[in-house]
């Protein structure tokens, strides 16, 4: 059973989902201003892979972690942030061009990874592995989602497990001067939490 925390306004309300020890996997339920410094120091490390736009203030923060729809989890070693990973429908992504030429934009049917980040010095602990693991099981309790998708650097998808496709790639993306690919993961690949209902494609 989930453990729920909850804190005064100034600190996170949160779900405990999973725990080994000192480390702790929490969804995040509210984001308290409290726990912004920490997410937005970690954020900068996004910045020389992903670019600059990955970098949250106090203003983008938010619109991330307290959005209606989205999917933030973080990690935290001794109650420390360590790192967190973001998912967003596509439909909260509207503003960005490669979106909305996704075949699946409207369909409500897909999580984007919008970021995804440990700190360097407990990425060898197995931690990131597990934080994504998590995520996405948790992405498969979503109601109509099917597929998760993200964009990594040319090559890394081809490591993923499970039904991964790339679906294009992206010459200097985020003018970081590398190729990114837009990759497209079946969360349900053997259709055991889909149901369709009578001919329709309705999914519950």
């Amino acid at each position: 059973m989930n453990k729920t925390i909850i804190q005064d306004s100034s600190l996170s309300e949160v779900d405990e989902i999973a725990s080994s020890g000192n480390f702790i996997i929490e969804l995040i339920k509210r984001l308290g201003e409290k726990d912004y410094k920490p997410l937005i120091e970690i954020s900068h490390s996004l910045a020389e892979e992903y670019g600059e736009k990955y970098i949250l203030n106090d203003n983008t923060i938010g619109k991330y972690f307290n959005r209606e729809g989205s999917l933030p989890i973080i990690a935290r070693f001794q109650k420390k942030i360590i790192g967190y990973i973001i998912g967003m429908p596509l439909e909260l992504l509207s503003q960005e061009p490669w979106c909305r030429l996704d075949e699946n934009y409207g369909k409500f049917n897909t999580l984007y990874t919008y970021a995804f980040v440990i700190q360097n010095k407990y990425k060898k602990n197995g931690y990131a592995k597990t934080l994504k693991k998590v995520y996405l099981n948790w992405a498969k309790k979503r109601e109509g989602i099917i597929f998760s998708t993200g964009h990594v650097k040319k090559g890394i998808s081809s490591k993923f497990k499970g039904k991964v496709e790339i679906i294009n790639q992206i010459e200097n993306w985020q003018g970081t001067g590398e190729i990114f690919e837009y990759y497209r993961r079946d969360l349900d690949p053997e259709k055991i939490h889909q149901k369709k209902l009578g001919n329709s494609d309705i999914y519950i």
